[in-house]
């Protein structure tokens, strides 16, 4: 598996950028890969069968961000100044 060893800027076609974060892979999602997703959020063939590709991919974001020690926690004024 090849992982990113620092965040860096990646150029998209429109020359938008977006950051890959650390450890990230490049890996491409194939059906093998996916099912390894599934299988690491616990999900039974039953509940597969009730959620699309996209929900499980946010699922497993989701999961890998739960153990993310955020630097700033927003406060109200933050909200407000947004």
């Amino acid at each position: 598996m090849e992982t990113q060893s620092t965040a860096k800027k990646t150029s998209l076609p429109q020359g938008h950028f977006f950051t890959v974060a650390q450890g990230a892979t490049n890996r491409v999602m194939n059906t093998p890969l996916f099912l390894l997703r599934c299988k690491q959020l616990g999900l039974s063939m039953t509940e597969l069968n009730l959620l699309t590709i996209g929900i499980v991919n946010d699922m497993f974001t989701e999961k890998e961000n739960d153990t993310f020690d955020y630097p700033y926690k927003a406060s109200q004024s933050d909200y407000d100044v947004f």
